[in-house]
């Protein structure tokens, strides 16, 4: 059995977007990417400033309303749906409910081989990379540097403050391939001993 998907869990600004991109380039399989930034854009205007969509405050939190929280369980329904289809799926998210957030992915990957990635980094670099992003509320980097891995377990984490996208990639992609050298190892000597 193979890794059928990965989870890049970080708070804004951290680099999931450039390791996404990273990623699809190394990986020796097609992976499709899937990212909550597009999802947020996705969604009618009206919702991205309405209590019951989102809401970006003026300190950079975050906020979500029913209407969001329902189309966001679509969405993650549809990708764990994709994966059971057979395709290969790269998932960035800010999992803004720390463990919470990752309760409700592993849910709705239940029965998936699923890499959880942690991304980190220093919040005054993220907060240096937003500024220059100039497309992300001030702040938003600082208050979710910490809070979005609150209670996360993950297989593996990479920390993006001095390590460029493309080597957390590699690093990656590297453990992803020991996973499947692992599980098919495993699951050759089960057929042995049956």
């Amino acid at each position: 059995m193979s890794t059928q998907v990965i989870v890049l869990n970080g708070g804004s600004s951290s680099g999931k977007s450039g390791i996404v991109r990273c990623l699809q380039a190394v990986l020796p399989d097609p992976w499709l990417a899937f990212g909550v930034d597009s999802f947020v854009e996705a969604l009618p205007a009206r919702m991205r400033s309405s209590d019951e969509g989102i809401v970006f405050e003026a300190d950079g939190g975050v906020s979500v309303g029913a209407d969001f929280t329902a189309l966001d369980a679509a969405w993650v329904a549809g990708i764990a749906a994709m994966a059971r289809a057979g395709a290969r799926i790269i998932v960035d998210d800010v999992f803004l409910g720390g463990a919470a957030s990752q309760r409700r992915w592993q849910k709705a990957l239940d029965g998936l081989t699923v890499l959880w990635v942690g991304v980190r980094c220093e919040r005054a670099v993220a907060e240096g990379r937003e500024i220059a992003r100039g497309d992300r509320v001030p702040g938003m980097a600082a208050l979710q540097a910490d809070v979005v891995h609150q209670g996360v377990r993950y297989d593996l984490e990479v920390d993006t403050t001095h390590t460029e996208s493309l080597e957390c990639a590699r690093t990656i992609a590297a453990h992803q391939l020991f996973i499947e050298n692992h599980l098919r190892h495993s699951d050759n000597m089960t057929d042995r001993t049956d």
